[in-house]
């Protein structure tokens, strides 16, 4: 048994209350998190038959091919654990794959890890980094999964806002936030929601700004293969200045349309992803076995798939923007991803959030706020986004429904 003192000191206040009463509460880690708010409107697409056009994933299958290859290798023995960094064959695909769209030459044994979809990449990244007390910089809006990682490992947020209405990156402003305490920088680009890209001048103020500092960058390249109009993305991987200190993560989820897949992966200089890899170990481990066998063949049989992603949605952009063209919508300038902002307020003086679920309500179409992903959304901004991963039909069907607003 233990000792009353150490029950009094190990106990939380609100523990020991609740134990006095026979009911354990559990003191929460993360008090001001609730449930995302792709998940609560993805749900009430489903509970109300709305047109989903809100959480970013396809209504359509990934490649024919690589699905015959995933049932290939389940029937080929390919079911047990994979090994920890990921399987040799993936690996080797990315590496190849590094090399043709960025010219980086990296090591599959020591600079590449296959990951539980993105979302790992990015939390086990910054479980890797980010001690106690250590400031992470953000991007305002930035995704909602990076804030709470921060805080579970004991860091303090430093919120720059994105500069509106084009969401370029103020590095005047990064400048100012950076002090001998910053630990990381997450990068978002292409940017969701907004679409932004960084330029290549980006990523030379990026490096200039962190000359000196013993900060490390984050870059969130999920999208990489969605960039518009001709532009190419500048990813992190292809400057050698900051790939020295950067994680960049990316996600075959978004790339082969198999979000529920969840495989991804990172890349990093050896240092970094010994610790990386020290987290994931014990987070996942192993990502599945027949999918990372499967995606490293389709990678090698069709390496024209990445370079014609962006055409694909292109095409699915520039169909939801025509479609859109007769309603009060204001199209926001769409470079990459697949996300559409609009402007409502021609229609309504709502906040983003309460839009959102008026319009799932009362026209049946299931769109995400901006404020959820800013720790202070500018006063008067009314922006929702649309996701155009989806089916012409889809995309008919909503625009039918937000036109007669």
């Amino acid at each position: 048994m233990r000792p009353a003192w150490w029950e009094r000191r190990c106990t939380p206040p609100t523990a020991r209350a609740a134990r006095r009463v026979g009911t354990p509460t559990p003191v929460s880690r993360l008090p001001r998190v609730g449930t995302t708010i792709f998940t609560v409107m993805s749900q009430l697409a489903t509970e109300l038959g709305a047109v989903n056009t809100g959480q970013g994933f396809p209504d359509f299958e990934p490649p024919k091919r690589l699905c015959e290859l995933v049932s290939l290798h389940l029937r080929s023995g390919h079911n047990q654990y994979a090994p920890m960094a990921g399987v040799a064959l993936l690996r080797q695909a990315i590496a190849a794959k590094l090399a043709r769209h960025y010219r980086r030459i990296a090591c599959p044994d020591t600079e590449i890890t296959v990951t539980c979809g993105g979302t790992e990449a990015l939390a086990s990244s910054i479980m890797a980094l980010v001690h106690a007390g250590d400031e992470v910089v953000l991007f305002d809006p930035a995704y909602d999964s990076y804030e709470p990682i921060v805080e579970l490992c004991g860091g303090v947020v430093r919120h720059v806002p994105l500069s509106r209405p084009d969401f370029a990156v103020d590095w005047q402003r990064v400048a100012e936030v950076i002090s001998p305490r910053t630990r990381l920088v997450i990068v978002n680009t292409p940017h969701n929601p907004s679409g932004a890209c960084l330029s290549a001048a980006d990523l030379d103020r990026l490096a200039e700004t962190l000359r000196g500092t013993f900060a490390y960058v984050l870059a969130d390249e999920v999208y990489e293969h969605m960039v518009f109009d001709g532009a190419r993305h500048v990813s992190l991987n292809s400057h050698p200045e900051l790939a020295a200190r950067t994680i960049v993560a990316s996600s075959f989820g978004k790339t082969y349309h198999a979000t529920g897949w969840k495989v991804g992966y990172c890349v990093a200089p050896p240092a970094l992803t010994s610790e990386l890899r020290k987290v994931h170990q014990f987070v996942t481990f192993a990502i599945a076995t027949p999918l990372q066998y499967a995606i490293a063949e389709f990678m090698t049989e069709h390496p024209e798939w990445e370079d014609e992603l962006s055409v694909f949605y292109q095409t699915k952009r520039d169909r939801l923007r025509s479609l859109l063209a007769p309603s009060r919508l204001v199209l926001v300038p769409a470079r990459a991803t697949y996300f559409q902002l609009v402007d409502y307020s021609a229609i309504s003086d709502l906040p983003d959030h309460e839009f959102a679920l008026q319009l799932i309500r009362t026209s049946g179409v299931a769109s995400i706020p901006v404020s959820p992903f800013c720790e202070r959304p500018p006063g008067g901004e009314r922006l929702v986004r649309l996701c155009f991963a989806k089916q012409d039909a889809t995309l008919v069907a909503a625009a039918e429904r937000l036109v007669g607003l």
